[in-house]
């Protein structure tokens, strides 16, 4: 890529992984100069998200403090392919963190990048977290209200993870055979749905339910209304993936300083404390008492607190 062609704002740029351009947008500081070195991040979204929602918000705001931010998505979701034969919508564990990898290839590329740091929010969180177990070309990485000990979090309840694991295989053999995709609703809510419809259904299930709505809902802020290339829908083997949490198994292993952010009162606070028990890095966390989960996806003062922090940390 020509470093002329790069202008300050949002870029939008392809990288390979996988033997296929992902789409990703590359959001540069104001007063962008390409002859100059700047502190670059490699963003990692929640699920199941494309790169118009959270990298759409956090890239400004990171490049508003002077780094360059890389959002993008992942195989086979948003602008991104599927592998040839295999269905969009796949957003599977695994091949994020090998997506990741490929985004920091490529912002090592960039002449004007100098040291690659991490931040994911949400399953981003998971995935920053795994993938810098053994990328330390990644130096240093943040994550905001990060599922990253998933196990404390998924597995609680084995009778209702092995219904959803029966599901998953379900629908995977059921693709195998027929050779077509089976999407199903992960989270519970479709791109119909009104708030009162889905907050009713998930009523003793997801105490997280309105403030779900209000971000990925048919009317929410950044649901299928607002991001065009945005489901609600996804590919039905995901659980198979989806319930592995790598980033807590080897989060000893980490050496790279990291910093987690998260709520106290939110229902996934305790896949922060857990995952923060195990590190034995150089490691800060900053948790809040007046905002939610998904809160720093969106809301100014809590996406302000969190990317305040963040940079202070990468610029440490």
């Amino acid at each position: 890529m020509a470093s002329k062609s790069l202008t300050a704002g949002k870029n939008q740029v392809t990288f390979r992984s996988f033997g296929v351009d992902l789409a990703g947008d590359l959001y540069l500081p104001e007063a962008f100069d390409a002859t100059k070195v700047y502190k670059a991040i490699v963003g990692a979204s929640p699920f199941p998200q494309v790169k118009d929602q959270i990298p759409a918000t956090y890239g400004p705001e990171m490049a508003a403090r002077g780094f360059v931010y890389l959002g993008f998505d992942y195989l086979g979701m948003g602008d991104s392919p599927a592998l040839p034969g295999e269905f969009k919508q796949s957003r599977y564990m695994f091949r994020l963190i090998e997506n990741t990898w490929d985004a920091v290839s490529f912002l090592g590329t960039l002449p004007f990048v100098g040291e690659i740091y991490g931040l994911g929010v949400c399953q981003g969180g998971s995935i920053i977290a795994s993938a810098a177990v053994t990328d330390h070309r990644i130096k240093k990485i943040a994550m905001v209200s990060g599922m990253m000990a998933a196990d404390a979090f998924q597995w609680t309840n084995r009778d209702q993870v092995n219904q959803q694991i029966a599901a998953a295989n379900a629908s995977k053999q059921k693709m195998y055979e027929g050779g077509e995709p089976d999407y199903v609703t992960p989270i519970g809510l479709n791109d119909e749905q009104s708030r009162e419809d889905f907050v009713a259904a998930m009523a003793g299930i997801n105490p997280m339910a309105g403030e779900t709505y209000d971000y990925y809902g048919r009317d929410g802020v950044k649901g299928p209304m607002a991001v065009p290339n945005f489901t609600n829908m996804h590919i039905g083997d995901q659980g198979m993936q989806s319930l592995f949490s790598i980033g807590e198994a080897y989060a000893d292993k980490i050496v790279q300083p990291s910093l987690t952010i998260y709520s106290k009162a939110a229902w996934t606070a305790v896949c922060s404390t857990e995952f923060v028990s195990k590190l034995t890095n150089e490691h800060e966390e900053l948790a809040f008492d007046e905002f939610s989960h998904v809160d720093f996806y969106y809301k100014p003062e809590a996406v302000k607190a969190s990317t305040d922090a963040v940079a202070e940390f990468f610029n440490k």
